[in-house]
């Protein structure tokens, strides 16, 4: 049984793999260890690893993490994401606790999130979700509706838009994942001549992370093959 920190390293071999097949350098991708649903145990082995950035989908679940570590040693080294999808009733939560939020197609909730960021916090740093294979039944905003989007939250303050995030659907060939997350690197290049300060593309997890990164994802979210299947019983 591979321990925590022989997990991280061999994630991280395969994005110095992906990288390098590609031509890029290896510390353009950050390495995001989703640590939904696990313990607190589990996430200070990965800072003991050298794992400081962890991305959270359950507000109250991500919270009382942060609120644990905010006595760690590493606590400034510590960037928390939250990746999941937010409810209003949550927004202050979110606003309050964390770094990054990948998941704003709303403009409701970006100006909730503006509004209720703290002053003495660095603005919060948001993607916008992108349903890039107009998925009825999935979160974000299509293509065509995302200068629109963009253009509104850029505006806001307390929050600064960085780039864009998406989950598309699975494929399991490398040409189709590819094509797929091309369509999204080609919308932040777009985004790119009206906003100097977008930079980041959260897209790639283990089934897809080496296509992700040829394409030019700087974010790659995985979980499972650092901390282990999830047990969902224990979400919050």
């Amino acid at each position: 049984m591979t321990s925590i920190k022989q997990n991280i390293a061999e994630v991280i071999h395969q994005i110095t793999l992906a990288t390098e097949k590609c031509g890029r350098a290896a510390d353009s991708v950050q390495l995001l260890a989703v640590s939904k649903t696990k313990p607190v145990e589990a996430i200070e082995e990965a800072i003991a690893a050298g794992q400081y950035a962890f991305g959270e989908n359950y507000v109250q679940e991500g919270v009382d993490k942060v609120n644990h570590f905010s006595t760690h040693s590493a606590k400034n080294l510590l960037v928390w994401h939250f990746i999941g999808p937010i409810q209003s009733n949550k927004t202050r939560l979110v606003a309050e606790h964390f770094d990054w939020v990948h998941s704003i197609d709303r403009v409701k909730t970006a100006k909730r999130l503006s509004d209720q960021r703290p002053a003495n916090m660095a603005p919060l740093q948001v993607l916008l979700q992108v349903n890039s294979n107009d998925e009825e039944t999935k979160s974000g905003v299509s293509l065509a509706e995302l200068p629109a989007l963009a253009a509104e939250i850029a505006a806001m303050p307390n929050i600064e838009l960085r780039g864009l995030m998406s989950i598309p659907q699975p494929a399991t060939d490398f040409d189709s994942q590819f094509a797929t997350f091309k369509t999204l690197s080609d919308a932040l290049e777009q985004l790119k001549t009206t906003y100097p300060q977008v930079d980041t593309l959260s897209m790639g997890m283990s089934d897809d992370m080496e296509a992700a990164i040829a394409a030019g994802s700087t974010i790659v979210r995985i979980g499972t093959a650092i901390f282990g299947a999830r047990d969902y019983s224990q979400k919050a």
